[in-house]
């Protein structure tokens, strides 16, 4: 069949399927994405399908630039990364199974021929050719973690245990949710299973999170291991915390913790990626991400945990996000067998729950997947607004489908009675599904497309590993910009004050020169060590070095501080950027050169009132300071030139989509602005289509109403010709035998003529009503035409957002620059001396990482 014409908005995900005749229709299913923010289930037995289904719907996700996480308890989801446009059999062979190849009574060659061929036929049947499995590789970007395994790209759990970054008082419910949550997973590790209100365990970790998280501090494992054994609160209830929790009885769960993070199986939890929902879905520039995550390998109380840790994190993530009638993202639940049972609560069915009941207002849309229809919480699925129905083999399966469909019809205010869903559901096959869409007025039966992406079955951890190696290079280079901080240096014992001053490089001094007190004097904090100093002077040379001596000096400079405010009442645009400048002293009387001075990365009170502390010999030394800035009158004249240039130079540049009206704020990465100018631009568009729909709509129901009625006419003129022409006939032969009988008759012969008339105009009346049903059709096709002409238009105009991009500069007002500090500055620089083959060099390292003023 032929693809339905690419529309963004919309899921091909089949076509229709005539059960009667047990064959597809020409009429594809095109699903409209919106209706994911009501969320959906799929179920069906193994083999119906439902694989290929969902990476289809995935596949559409991609491609309407939906970003996704995918949770795959099972393995299969990892097949959305299997994607071949050139379809050749090379492509195919590493990850084809030896196994189906012997079943096939083929070499892994020839089972990889087949296969290529297969996918090549399968997608062309459906009207799919590479050029679309190209646009699907560059739509989106796919990656494969493993948390707990470095298969994958690994996964650190860290972050989950970090302060959310949200108000505790105006989000202490929510903050509370979360704590229970990650207790209860962190219990489940050491094999306590726990009440979160009567479990003693539960209550001392869930008060050791909420004090620390109150005042926005983050946990780690050590830290929460050593706050069970000394608790930061001394009262659990109207006890003491001895009381309620003895001594003794916590120092037994430190120690099953303690054992937890010393066992060598557990490092792999603790390094990797951190569980960022924002960086999960988006990449630093902005495009979507499908993340799976792939826990085939873990233990039953592992999955739960690393599960509950994720969806806490997904939630945390939806509640900071500002409400939408789009879909802004998917949540995909590969099997939620064990994670949402009917009676037991185990810790990853409250946040499961809690997302089902709210993320639609945030545009997150939750697909949840199951083969094992009876442990299913079907009340909870009662907010799902779409259900994948497809085979199912026992009949309790059924019932229980069938029970939970009712439930979903119900509570969207629909009539089931009128469907018998029981009969439509035993009538299925494999690959065909029953669609239940509470948007649309009937289900429909249809036919699964052919999956862009190799349906290969569930990859192992080598094969993963293999398929992520390109990524996991790529997190290895980037690990050392997220790792633990660099410790700061050990520090220095001051210098004796007795004995002679060290002797410095020539032309500087040991101490600064005497100045007026009225003088204002500040240090540049020394940012770089020395040993990263040295580091970075052997690299340049590009060979280890002979370092004979590291001494730091400090370079006089000027330092000038102010607040310029940025105003723009027409944006509701109220800016205050510090600005913090760094220039070389003044040589003569011409003043500070503020167009190349630097701007530096910090502010006015990171600046020292004192040099930095070294060893022994090391300094610090003070280079000579020029007349033209050793006196107050001198900075304050320097201080009024500073005001001057910030006032004619200072600019805050503004982002602006103008169509859009959007801005980007100015404490707004680039990142997240191209995020939100995405979805606000998937908004535009949806309400764009919408309205050209209903705006055609009227004149469609018009036209489709004349033409039911011209039908109509057309029938009642086809009947009174068939009539007019039956009564010609006996008239004609009524006379013919008045003729043979000798009866001769005017009269005979004018009723026959009449009669011929009539059966003319009769058949004139029914050519004229085709001809005009054909108009009425020619105009119905016609304005769909126009619909889906303009509709396409705005889905590429809409696509292209980021293309219309301006920028608009906002300058202060003279009274906006307020000036805080000019002063006398000494930068910091490491003067460092090595042995070049018998001869002592001297390089110097600037202390203190500058950047160019922007």
């Amino acid at each position: 069949m032929q693809a339905p014409p690419e529309r963004l908005g919309t899921f091909y995900l089949g076509a229709e399927y005539d059960l009667k005749n047990s064959e597809r229709t020409a009429t594809p299913l095109n699903y409209d994405a919106r209706d994911l923010t009501t969320h959906a289930v799929c179920v069906g037995m193994t083999g119906s399908g439902k694989t290929g289904l969902c990476i289809g719907l995935l596949e559409e996700a991609a491609l309407d630039k939906v970003p996704a996480i995918l949770v795959d308890p099972k393995g299969d989801i990892t097949n959305l990364l299997l994607q071949f446009p050139q379809l050749r059999p090379q492509d195919f062979r590493p990850w084809v199974n030896p196994d189906d190849a012997r079943r096939k009574d083929k070499s892994v060659d020839e089972y990889a021929d087949l296969i290529a061929q297969q996918w090549r036929d399968g997608l062309a049947d459906w009207g799919t050719g590479p050029d679309r499995i190209g646009r699907l590789q560059e739509a989106a970007e796919f990656s494969i973690y493993t948390p707990g395994s470095d298969a994958g790209i690994p996964v650190s759990i860290l972050s989950s245990l970090a302060a959310p970054g949200l108000d505790y008082d105006e989000h202490a419910e929510a903050i509370r949710e979360r704590i229970s949550g990650t207790v209860l997973a962190l219990l489940g590790l050491v094999d306590i299973q726990a009440d979160p209100i009567r479990s003693r365990e539960a209550i001392l970790l869930a008060s050791i999170f909420e004090h620390f998280w109150r005042q926005n501090q983050d946990l780690d494992l050590a830290t929460l291991i050593m706050s069970i054994q000394n608790p930061p609160v001394r009262q659990l209830g109207v006890f003491d915390v001895d009381t309620f929790y003895p001594e003794k009885d916590r120092f037994e769960l430190a120690m099953a913790f303690n054992s937890l993070v010393a066992a060598p199986t557990f490092q792999s939890w603790l390094a990797g990626e951190p569980l960022d929902v924002d960086q999960l879905l988006y990449t630093d520039d902005g495009k979507p991400r499908h993340s799976v995550f792939y826990i085939a390998h873990l233990s039953d109380s592992e999955r739960m945990f690393f599960v509950t840790l994720l969806l806490e994190n997904v939630l945390m993530w939806m509640r900071r996000q500002d409400g939408t009638t789009s879909l802004r993202a998917l949540l995909y639940f590969d099997e939620i067998f064990g994670f949402f049972p009917p009676t037991a609560e185990p810790p990853s069915k409250r946040p499961l729950l809690t997302l089902l009941k709210q993320a639609r207002a945030f545009g997150l849309g939750c697909v949840l997947v199951t083969q094992n229809p009876v442990d299913i919480d079907y009340k909870g699925l009662t907010n799902a607004g779409t259900w994948f129905i497809g085979k199912l083999q026992a009949e309790r399966d059924k019932a229980r489908v069938l029970e939970g469909l009712k439930g979903a019809i119900a509570q969207a205010g629909g009539q089931g009675e009128k469907v018998d869903y029981d009969a439509l559901i035993g009538q299925l096959g494999n690959r065909v599904f029953l669609l239940h869409n509470v948007h649309e007025d009937r289900p429909v039966v249809f036919q699964t497309r052919w999956a862009m992406s190799y349906l290969r079955g569930p990859l192992t951890r080598p094969q993963v590993s293999e398929l992520m190696q390109g990524q996991k290079a790529t997190v290895r280079g980037k690990e050392p910009d997220r790792t633990r901080p660099r410790p700061p240096a050990a520090a220095v014992p001051e210098k004796a004050t007795t004995g002679p001053a060290p002797a410095g490089p020539e032309g500087y001094l040991p101490n600064p020169p005497a100045l007026d007190p009225d003088v204002s004097q500040v240090f540049v904090p020394v940012k770089l060590s020395q040993q990263e100093a040295t580091r970075q002077l052997a690299q340049k040379a590009g060979r280890d070095l002979a370092v004979q001596s590291v001494q730091l000096l400090y370079e006089p400079a000027i330092v000038g501080g102010a607040d310029v405010r940025f105003v723009e009442p027409k944006r509701k645009i109220e800016e205050q950027v510090e600005k913090l400048l760094l220039a070389w002293a003044p040589q003569d009387v011409r003043g500070v050169t503020w167009d190349e001075a630097e701007a530096l990365p910090i502010s006015l009170r990171d600046l020292a009132r004192g040099p930095e502390r070294v060893g022994a010999g090391q300094g610090p030394f003070f280079g000579s300071l020029p007349e033209a800035a050793n006196s107050a009158r001198e900075l304050q004249n320097i201080q009024k030139d500073l005001a001057d240039w910030l006032y004619y130079n200072s600019r805050l540049s503004l982002t602006i989509h103008p169509q859009l009206d959007i801005i980007q704020r100015p404490d707004e990465t680039e990142r997240a602005f191209k995020i939100r100018l995405q979805q606000a631009a998937r908004e535009r568009r949806d309400a764009d289509i919408d309205a050209l729909e209903e705006k055609a709509a009227t004149r469609l129901d018009r036209l489709e109403d004349r033409l039911r009625k011209k039908e109509r006419d057309l029938a009642d003129d086809e009947a009174e010709h068939e009539a007019r022409k039956r009564e010609e006939l006996i008239g004609a032969g009524e006379t013919v035998l008045g003729l043979f009988m000798g009866r001769r008759s005017t009269r005979g012969i004018s009723r026959a003529a009449s009669k011929r008339r009539m059966t003319s105009k009769a058949k004139l009346d029914a050519e004229e009503t085709r001809e005009e049903i054909a108009d009425i059709q020619e105009e119905i096709a016609q304005l769909e035409g126009e619909l889906k002409e303009a509709a396409d238009e705005v889905t590429h105009r809409w696509e292209d957002a980021m293309n219309e991009l301006t920028t608009q500069e906002i300058k202060p007002r003279r009274s906006d620059v307020n000036v805080q500090l000019v002063a006398l500055a000494w930068s910091p620089t490491w003067l460092i001396s090595y042995d070049d083959g018998g001869r002592t060099r001297t390089d110097t390292i600037s202390a203190y990482p500058r950047q160019e003023l922007a």
